[in-house]
């Protein structure tokens, strides 16, 4: 009997280890009320910077998008905690992953639809691959640092966004092969517009890109190619990114 007690107080104590592995485990897998979290947050912000969201509020095809993409699964493990906390997070190589918010106001911008082909420059983690791949039906992505450019590409097909395509190079000088593309999204910030993007631009097309030195005030611009070729740039609200590598910089 001394026996049997002690394999049924084992029992309980492995059962009850199973259960807390369960009731911990399941949550970070799954995460949904803290995407719900972060949606409101984004809203919030969205309120709050009526210009730069053209004074319609983020689309919901967007924010639906963002409430379903596994964001912690975009960030180093020693990050997840804060995954979904509206600030960017460091990735490695020197580079972060945008805010929620960015992230949401950029992709709005392009005003990206179902039968759209859009250009990344800047691939990072791959979250905003992931957030565009639902509402586009191709997405080219360009990374210029083999390591995070390699681990996107493997994230992404792992979770099955399958019209994604990621490739090393530099993005500065866009993907000429996959032009025209009816929106391009840059996550770093350039001195410049970089000209080969705008002619990679469909008519019709537009492009979010941040601009300014990496000590100075950077801007997230508006750039749209109208139907009749001609160019309009739009100044929308000050920004903070990492510097566009490549096109000749160091």
């Amino acid at each position: 009997m001394r026996r049997l007690g002690q394999c049924q107080r084992l029992l309980v104590v492995v059962l009850a280890s199973a259960a807390a592995m369960v009731s911990t485990c399941a949550p970070a897998q799954d995460r949904s009320s803290e995407r719900t979290a972060m949606i409101e947050t984004i809203k919030g912000h969205a309120r709050s910077a009526p210009s730069a969201v053209e004074g319609r509020g983020v689309d919901p095809a967007v924010l639906t998008t963002m409430g379903k993409v596994p964001r912690h699964l975009f960030v180093p493990e020693e990050q997840r905690g804060a995954a979904y906390r509206d600030r960017p997070l460091p990735i490695g190589y020197g580079q972060t992953i945008s805010q929620p918010f960015i992230v949401a106001l950029m992709t709005d911008l392009i005003n990206v639809g179902p039968g759209d082909s859009v250009l990344e420059i800047g691939t990072g983690s791959g979250y905003q691959a992931a957030v565009l791949s639902p509402l586009a039906a191709k997405v080219y992505s360009i990374e210029i640092i083999p390591q995070l450019g390699e681990r996107a590409a493997a994230r992404l097909a792992e979770l099955r966004y399958n019209n994604v395509e990621v490739k090393v190079d530099d993005g500065y000088y866009g993907w000429p092969a996959r032009a025209p593309f009816d929106g391009i999204v840059v996550t770093a910030a350039a001195s410049h517009i970089p000209p080969p993007l705008v002619e990679q631009l469909a008519r019709g097309g537009r492009m979010v890109v941040p601009v300014g030195g990496p000590f100075a005030t950077q801007f997230l611009m508006l750039v749209e190619k109208r139907r009749d070729g001609s160019i309009t740039t739009r100044q929308l609200l000050p920004v903070s990114f990492v510097p566009l590598r490549g096109g000749g910089t160091p």
